[in-house]
This record gives C-alpha cells, sequence and structure tokens, in this order.
C-alpha cells in the first residue's frame, strides 16, 4: 500500500508484513480492519499474555478456566457461581456515563451467555485529583452510568470501591463485574459446532457504535486521541429483555452456542465461537439488520453496538428460537451458517 494505513489502525509494520505473507498479497481495507481489530491487544492480549499464563486457572472446582466467556466455580449442590470482570476506561475517559454503563453490560452479556442469571454487580474505580472538575465529572458521571444500567437490570450492585491518585489524571480506572448462579446441568458454552448448522443475531440492530473500539481501547490516551465514530450507548431495558429471552433458549436447549458481541462485534465474536469448535462461519452481511442506512461491510462486521447476541441453533428449531425471540419482543434473525473450514 502506498500509504501506510496499517499504522493508522495500531498495526506494526512487522505486523502488516505478516498480514501479507498470509494472504498472498496486500490485504483489502476490510481484511486490515478485522486483523487490526483481531490482533489489537484488547482482543488478542499479545503483550499481556505472557503475565496472564502465570495466574492460577485450575483447581477441583473450576469447571470452567479461560477461553470462555466467563469463569465457573463449582459451589456444591450442583451449582456453580459464573463470574467476570472487566474493564472500560477508555470509553469511560471520553464518555464517563455511557462507558460505564456499556461495561456493565458487556459483562452481564457475558455472564448470561454461560446459562447463569445475574445476581450480584461490583465495581473498582480509580481517579485523579478529586479537587478537579474534571475528575469529578468522571466519577459522577461513571457512578450513574453503573447505578442505572444495573438497576434497570434489578441486578443490584453490592459492593464496590474508589481511590483517588495523581497517576489516574490521565486515564481513569473503571472495572466492572458481574456475578451469576447456574446449576451445572444448564451451563452453556460460546461453541460453533455441527457443519450447517444456522447462525442468528438476537437483540438490537447493528449501528456505527464504537467502530475500532478495540484498536482504540488498545493505545495510550493522550490529548489528541481520536475516539472511535462514536462512543457505545446501551439500552438496559432491551437488555432486560435479552437477558430473559436468552436464560429461556437456554433452559430450553434451544440453543448449540451462544456469544455476546463486544469489542470488534461480529469479527471477534465469529472467530472466537469457530475457533473453540475447530469450525468455520460464513456470514452474509446483507442479511444482518442494520439501524442506519448505507452501512458498508467494514462497518457492519466492527460495529460494537450493544445488546447483541451471536446463536447458533440447529436447523429444526429456528422457528422455536424466533418465537421465544417474539414473546420478548426481540429480532431473531439467520445470518450466516456453521462451515468445516476453519
Amino acid at each position: 500500500m502506498a500509504k501506510a494505513i496499517w499504522r493508522e489502525l495500531g498495526l506494526k509494520d512487522h505486523e502488516y508484513e505478516k498480514i501479507v505473507a498470509l494472504h498472498g498479497r496486500e490485504p483489502n481495507q476490510l481484511e486490515l480492519g478485522l486483523f487490526a481489530s483481531m490482533w489489537s491487544e484488547h482482543c488478542s492480549y499479545k503483550h499481556s499474555r505472557p503475565v496472564l499464563k502465570t495466574f492460577p486457572t485450575e483447581g477441583p472446582q473450576v469447571l470452567q478456566g479461560p477461553g470462555e466467556n466467563a469463569g465457573v466455580v463449582d459451589i456444591g449442590d450442583g451449582q456453580a457461581v459464573v463470574f467476570k470482570m472487566e474493564s472500560h476506561n477508555h470509553p469511560s475517559a471520553l464518555e464517563p456515563y455511557h462507558g460505564a454503563a456499556t461495561g456493565v453490560g458487556g459483562i452481564v452479556r457475558d455472564v448470561f451467555a454461560m446459562g447463569a442469571r445475574p445476581i450480584a454487580l461490583l465495581n473498582s474505580l480509580r481517579f485523579g485529583d478529586l479537587k478537579e472538575a474534571h475528575q469529578r465529572y468522571l466519577l459522577r458521571g461513571a457512578v450513574a452510568g453503573i447505578a442505572d444500567y444495573g438497576n434497570t437490570l434489578q441486578v443490584p450492585t453490592v459492593g464496590g470501591e474508589v481511590y483517588f491518585h495523581p497517576s489516574y489524571q490521565s486515564n481513569c480506572l473503571v472495572n466492572a463485574m458481574c456475578v451469576g448462579l447456574v446449576e451445572h446441568a444448564a451451563l452453556a458454552k460460546g461453541v460453533a459446532s455441527g457443519v450447517g448448522n444456522p447462525v442468528m443475531v438476537i437483540g438490537a440492530a447493528t449501528g456505527r457504535e464504537g467502530i475500532h473500539g478495540a484498536t482504540f481501547a488498545s493505545d495510550e490516551l493522550g490529548a489528541e486521541a481520536e475516539a472511535p465514530q462514536t462512543v457505545q450507548t446501551g439500552n438496559p431495558e432491551l437488555e432486560k429483555r435479552l437477558m430473559e429471552a436468552c436464560l429461556e433458549l437456554i433452559e430450553g436447549r434451544a440453543i448449540v452456542g451462544m456469544q455476546d458481541l463486544g469489542a470488534a462485534g461480529f469479527t471477534s465474536s465469529g472467530s472466537e465461537m469457530a475457533s473453540r469448535a475447530n469450525t468455520g462461519l460464513e456470514l452474509d452481511v446483507a442479511l444482518i439488520p442494520k439501524s442506519e442506512p448505507n452501512m458498508t461491510p467494514y462497518e457492519v462486521m466492527l460495529s460494537e453496538t450493544q445488546e447483541r447476541m451471536l446463536v447458533v441453533v440447529q436447523p429444526e428449531r429456528v422457528e422455536e428460537v424466533q418465537a421465544i425471540c417474539r414473546k420478548w419482543n426481540l429480532e431473531a434473525v439467520i445470518i450466516g451458517r456453521v462451515t468445516d473450514d476453519g
């Protein structure tokens, strides 16, 4: 490429050269965007993986360690707790209310995607000097976003902590945690198994929110930092209906696998589901419901619109899935299929 646009997407020169080698040619714009998102620190953990590998992840009570939507620990009597903790630092630094709210929404989806009903929220927050007006603005916005989203879902915030120090002046930390409860027999996984099985999207229509949010979250946040096209905004009322519908689908064994659509959207979620099952996915972006006109495949594949779930369904149960979703006033659309070329 005449212009090193891969650098603008967060890729290093050696990474771009590897992409060219993998393809045997220069990538097109869509391919470059997909690689930039998937190879970001936010999605790949390429820098932190060596450290993360040193943490303990196995034990007699651990039913699910790293690699799924959330961790699962046995608590006896055929029950388990499902938990997920995640940061939403960069979005919260720009739009504290929506950044913190969507941080809660994302981890809640990860928990109920495992078949667990969310029962508690927690948070850990860090800000700069509270004497400064901007830090007070960040604090008030983040706390309100966390509270409003959780209250609408009727999931209580049972604990939290907040500290202030000058080192967080230019980059606040907003960490949210969700805990859920599930019967062992009801555990679900985010797998795209069964070649030929339909792939469906449930929930919100896809818009232009948060495109390249995963890449942005992997960069340093300075005064000159550019945000994604729009910061994601949450709709907790929609998520409440999505949660109830998904738990009903899982309880009735109507789905094969389920995955939250979060960072890098269809690109990341589809790749994760296929990777776990050693399969492939074929998605038709023309079939994906959209909330805005004239969206390009690039925008659709990288959108981070909230309150969406990607599910794999057995063909004979598609109508059942759609009926349950209609009951909760949700759209459920076939957008592709599972393939054997993963």
